[in-house]
């Protein structure tokens, strides 16, 4: 069976109080983007097994689609042999949830080849031990995120959103922006009530924002400047994805994207990838 597996963006990330078990209480507004992996699975073989083409990323179970092949086997008792076969071409450790993602998708895949018809819910519950974005991929739709990301809402967003990733060739860790964070941040605030329909493009521009942008700065300063430059160029808005290093600047079409695309000066290393929410 060979599946697509979307990255994704985070239009809105705040970061509340830190909980007993080490995780962070957030509120974030997420959308999946026309970016996919491709993910294979096969029954068969012996244990589970993993074959990566494309970036280097952790292997055996260190592999969140190797963790969540496990935990699904375990779940639902079966005793199960599955071979993976993963084309990346989300960056990794990026802000774009390209592994939470390989996750769902297993877990979906597998609960159609073994549970024709089995309901979602038990799998986002399930997705949500393995990564906290997992359950926000199997939900398929744009989403508000709350608690550590296992609490969803359906959010109406534009019909047409395009987005101006700039990818740079360092990486940030998301454990290590989350600690960056902790050390950085005393403000106590309400969390800003997100809406459940943004019609436009307009409407949806004072929501962008992401506390982690605060814990990278001063380390990749880089990021403050390149959003600079997607605003000087044209993008609507820009903002850090999730703990980042991508950022990606917001347009209302291709077209717009392309443009900005064209304007842009890149530092040696960076790369640029148009793509569109779905």
């Amino acid at each position: 069976m060979k599946l697509r597996s979307p990255a994704k963006v985070n239009l809105y990330l705040e970061v509340l109080e830190k909980r007993p078990d080490g995780y962070h209480e957030i509120q974030t507004l997420m959308q999946r983007v026309d970016l996919f992996d491709e993910v294979e699975i096969c029954l068969g073989g012996r244990g589970i097994q993993l074959v990566c083409e494309g970036e280097a990323i952790p292997g055996k179970m260190e592999n969140l689609a190797c963790r969540a092949a496990r935990s699904f086997f375990e779940e639902f008792g079966i005793q199960g042999n599955l071979q993976i076969h993963l084309e990346k071409r989300i960056p990794v450790a990026a802000g774009l949830g390209g592994g939470s993602s390989n996750a769902a998708t297993v877990l979906m895949g597998l609960n159609d080849l073994l549970r024709p018809g089995g309901d979602r819910e038990p799998l986002m519950a399930l997705g949500a031990k393995i990564g906290a974005d997992v359950p926000f991929f199997i939900f398929q739709q744009p989403a508000l995120a709350r608690g550590i990301g296992e609490r969803l809402v359906a959010v109406s967003l534009p019909r047409s959103l395009w987005f101006l990733l700039l990818v740079p060739p360092f990486r940030i860790s998301t454990a290590w922006a989350y600690a960056a964070y902790d050390r950085i941040s005393h403000k106590k605030r309400e969390p800003l009530q997100i809406k459940d329909s943004y019609p436009e493009l307009v409407d949806l521009l004072p929501v962008l924002q992401n506390d982690l942008e605060s814990a990278a700065l001063p380390r990749h300063p880089q990021i403050a400047r390149m959003k600079e430059k997607l605003i000087a160029g044209g993008a609507k808005g820009a903002l850090m994805s999730g703990s980042g290093p991508v950022i990606f600047g917001i347009f209302a079409s291709k077209k717009e994207a392309q443009e900005t695309e064209k304007a842009i000066f890149l530092p040696a290393g960076w790369k640029t990838i148009i793509t569109q929410g779905i």
